[in-house]
């Protein structure tokens, strides 16, 4: 694999940065994009050289590394990069792809890194028609936080959402977290291959439908693979059938 990783690095200590840029320039097919020293630049830069992978500081003066990653549309692997080890547990609740404690060695970064570009270079499933090409799909992931719980999500492991107030929840795995956004935002953002509209609440992942039943009223009853049930009203029965065609 030759093809370069491209690295962003994010650390409020200036000699922590030409450290780890120093180990960087050591690997051939590493690229560093730049630096930030706070949550605000790290922010602009994510979003300006769109890297496939940040080496993030925990504790900043600006605030957490887990704040960078907040609101993000799509989240680049992350590396979490400290003096503390006490935020382990969470980074990796996170699915971070490692936790290095300064001082950081070269063996552990390098390691850290190969699997950044193993996932990297992983194939990916084309999109299926031009007009879903820019939503996000079943191996992209995102940045989920509800309160102190915060996650890395493939789009592929949430199951539903559904309205949660002026707001939506998402199920994923064994846990749930709410989203300040609109059913209706998500939605549009979501690629429409891979999520269904139900009913007027409930955003479904057919990859997690397990069985489909005739209900009441000329719907159907899903059932998804943790057991639970999400009704697709008869107003959306029609496509359903037509999506799954039954």
């Amino acid at each position: 694999m030759s093809a370069s990783l491209r690295v962003l690095i994010v650390d409020d200590a200036r000699l922590a940065r030409r450290e780890l840029r120093t180990l960087l320039a050591a690997i051939p097919w590493v690229a560093c994009v730049g630096e930030a020293d706070d949550v605000p630049a790290a922010r602009e830069a994510i979003l300006r050289e769109q890297p496939d992978l940040v080496l993030l500081d925990v504790q900043m003066p600006s605030g957490e590394g887990f704040d960078v990653l907040e609101g993000l549309e799509t989240v680049p692997m992350v590396v979490f990069v400290t003096a503390y080890d006490q935020y382990a547990v969470r980074a990796f609740e996170t699915n971070a792809l490692d936790y290095l404690v300064k001082p950081v060695e070269a063996g552990r970064l390098q390691a850290a890194l190969e699997r950044g570009r193993e996932r990297l270079s992983a194939p990916a499933a084309p999109a299926a028609a031009d007009s879903v090409r820019d939503a996000l799909g079943a191996e992209d992931q995102v940045f989920l936080r509800d309160g102190e719980r915060c996650w890395f999500v493939a789009l592929g492991e949430i199951r539903k959402v559904v309205v949660d107030g002026n707001y939506a929840r998402l199920w994923f795995r064994d846990q749930n977290a709410v989203l300040a956004r609109s059913l209706s935002t998500l939605e549009a953002r979501l690629s429409p291959v891979l999520f269904f509209r139900a009913n007027r609440n409930t955003l479904v992942n057919l990859r997690r439908v397990r069985a489909i039943e005739p209900s009441l009223g000329d719907g159907y009853d899903l059932t998804l693979d943790d057991g639970s049930q999400v009704e697709v009203s008869r107003r959306q029965a029609r496509e359903l059938r037509e999506r799954l065609a039954l």
